[in-house]
This record gives structure tokens, C-alpha cells and sequence, in this order.
């Protein structure tokens, strides 16, 4: 507001303005402040920010699914068993208890870097490479989704914090004691939850997303399971069969691979999974141009494609907002299931996989 009141912002072909991420807390708050944005700017010189959408392999995501026959074809709800997505941090609080106290693992991963991810992967292909065709899009996919039991978020959701334990040889706190976090706090640094897309590419395949602090591995990954086939004739060497599963590594080890099923040397039709794996530092021998470095250039050229736009903030905060009103509300500390750090998260968020007889992949 104090940029309009200061005529900072007269000219939407010279003037822009970059917002960080998250944008809000929650629908109500989005929406005020999409009001207050557009009073004084045109929604042109807007750049809701996420250095995920700067990175190659995160664009890479539509070149791979929209520029390959072989794989689009497969990528709906006649192939697909289900999608997971994982955004796993190493690091704890690292000083900012101010702000995540107030935010939690929803509203600084989820809202934003994991919707990000999710939107690209389930979106239908735009019509052309125009910033609002691809929007378009992933507002579409977005309207379309919801979370899989909304009455029963026990079942779709779950939470969990960061306990006492060990990273790379050295003890580490729980969060309840890092500098600045409340001794009772219930803020989740961990958070899993089920989703459900309504509409004909979609419609009853669950996707599946995961984040957390203090976890084993720093690794964002997304992963397409595959149905199994009708007819198992072979017998597989671990005596169950091994779904196809498509990973795309977003950061690190950037790349692609494809887990299939192979004939084992000898005499009988056994079979074993193996990974076809594609990687971009052996591909291409260059290191990826830094996330914001590429979105800042594009902001200076009046490229909109790789930002957010106000429709899309609030369709996404849609979704998480039921979620939010019941984790926001007081609780006691006990409410919040625990996890060891160093650990992929609390047995809940194993549970939630298993009722559907599914399992996170072991990364």
C-alpha cells in the first residue's frame, strides 16, 4: 500500500513488484491481500515468487511430460496407481523460530514448493508456452483438487514435530528446545497429507505429499507408481511383484529414472527390478543456473510464466485451509505426534500409506 501511496508503482509495462513466498496464511488472509495488491498495482507487474519454479529440473517437468510420446500416454488414472511427492529438509530451525512458530511445515513448504511440484505434475497440457495458458492450467488442476476426507482429517493429514536425536554424528535438539520455540509449542515441522483430483485424468488416483525438518537425506523427489499388471506370470526374486515407478529427482542428484522389471541370468523366468537413470551433471557436464538468479531476469524481462498468479495463491490456499483452522486450533503439547530426528517422520504418516495398502518410498 505504501508503494502506491508513494507513486512507486505508476507504469505496469516499467514498474514491477516481487512478492516472497508464503503469500498469506491462510485463504481469508491470501485474499486481502491480493485486494490490497491489485488497488495499487495492474495483476502484469505481480511476481509472487518460489525459487522452485527456477529450478531446471522443476521446469524440466512439462518438457519431460508434454515433448515425450511414450510417457504421456500413461499418465493418468487408466495406468497410474498413485503419485508421491517429497520435499525432506536436513536442517532445523536454523534461527528462525520467529517466523516458523507462526508458519509450521504447511504454510512454509506445503502451500507453496509442494503445490508447486503437485500443479506440474497433474496439469493438463497448456496451449501454448504463454505465461497465462500455463497458469490457466494449474489453476484448473488446482479448483479440481481437495483433500481425500475432509470430514475425518486424521485420515488425509498428518502432523508431526522433531524430538532429540542424531544428524550426521552429533546430537541434535528437539524442537520444543531450539532457541526461540515454545517449551509447548505444537507447531508441525513435519507434514503428510492425501489428496484427491476430480476430473477425467485424475479422478481416484491419490496423491500422496510429504515434508519435513530433520530429516535423513536432503531430497525432493517426485514419484509415479505405476499399476501393477493384471497377471503376475513370472516369479519375482523378492517373491511379490514390483510396481514401475518413474522418479524425478529435483534436487540433489538431478535427474530421471525408471524402475522396470528385468529377466535374471539362469535358467528359470525370474525377475528382478532394476533403474534406468538419467542425470544432469553426466548429461550435460554444467552446473543448473541458480533458481533465483533465473526468476529475477525473467521478472526484469516481463515474463510472468515461472510466477504465481493471485487466482492461483488462493486456489492453493483452498485446499489447506480446513486443514489449517483444525491444526491452528490450541491443543496441548501431547496432541502432536513425535518424531526422532533422523527419522523419515512420525508411524502416523507410515499408517496413512499402509491403510491403503501402499508405502513411502525409502529415498
Amino acid at each position: 500500500m505504501q508503494l502506491g501511496t508513494a507513486d512507486m508503482l505508476p507504469d505496469p509495462a516499467k514498474h514491477r513488484l516481487v512478492i516472497e513466498k508464503p503469500f498469506g496464511k491462510d485463504l481469508t488472509s491470501a485474499q486481502a491481500l491480493n485486494q490490497v495488491v491489485r488497488k495499487v498495482c495492474d495483476e502484469k507487474q505481480v511476481y509472487r515468487i518460489d525459487h522452485y519454479l527456477g529450478k531446471e529440473t522443476v521446469q524440466n517437468l512439462m518438457v519431460f511430460r508434454f515433448a515425450n510420446a511414450i510417457f504421456e500416454p500413461l499418465w493418468n488414472r487408466q495406468y497410474v496407481d498413485h503419485l508421491q511427492i517429497t520435499v525432506a529438509e536436513t536442517v532445523g530451525l536454523e534461527g528462525r523460530a520467529g517466523y516458523y512458530e507462526t508458519a509450521g511445515a504447511l504454510r512454509d513448504m506445503v502451500q507453496n514448493h509442494l503445490m508447486q511440484l503437485f500443479c506440474l505434475s497433474a496439469m493438463e497440457p497448456p496451449n501454448s508456452l504463454d505465461a497465462d495458458s500455463i497458469r490457466n492450467e494449474k489453476v484448473k488442476v488446482l479448483q479440481a483438487t481437495h483433500i481425500a476426507d475432509i470430514d475425518h482429517i486424521e485420515n488425509s493429514a498428518i502432523r508431526g514435530q522433531y524430538t532429540a536425536g542424531w544428524r550426521d554424528g552429533r546430537m541434535v535438539p528437539g524442537y520444543r528446545d531450539e532457541d526461540g520455540a515454545s517449551p509447548g509449542s505444537t507447531t508441525p515441522t513435519y507434514a503428510s497429507l492425501k489428496l484427491y483430483i476430480d476430473n477425467w485424468r485424475w479422478k481416484g488416483v491419490p496423491i500422496y505429499m510429504r515434508t519435513g525438518k530433520r530429516m535423513p537425506k536432503k531430497v525432493t523427489e517426485i514419484a509415479i507408481q505405476f499399476k501393477e499388471v493384471p497377471f503376475l506370470m513370472f516369479q519375482s526374486a523378492s517373491r511379490q511383484a514390483n510396481p514401475n515407478v518413474l522418479a524425478l529427482r529435483i534436487q540433489p542428484d538431478e535427474g530421471i529414472s525408471m524402475r522396470f522389471e528385468v529377466k535374471t541370468p539362469g535358467t528359470s523366468l525370474r525377475t528382478r527390478s532394476v533403474d534406468m537413470d538419467f542425470r544432469y551433471d553426466t548429461a550435460f557436464g554444467q552446473a543448473n543456473t541458480d533458481a533465483y538468479a533465473r526468476l529475477l531476469v525473467d521478472c526484469m524481462l516481463g515474463d510472468q510464466t515461472l510466477f504465481t498468479r493471485g487466482d492461483e495463491v488462493e486456489a492453493s490456499w483452498r485446499i489447506l485451509t480446513p486443514l489449517l483452522n483444525v491444526w491452528d486450533a490450541p491443543a496441548p503439547p501431547e496432541v502432536i505426534p513425535l518424531y526422532e530426528a533422523g527419522s523419515w517422520g512420525p508411524i502416523e504418516a507410515e499408517l496413512l500409506l499402509n491403510r491403503d495398502n501402499r508405502r513411502w518410498r525409502r529415498l
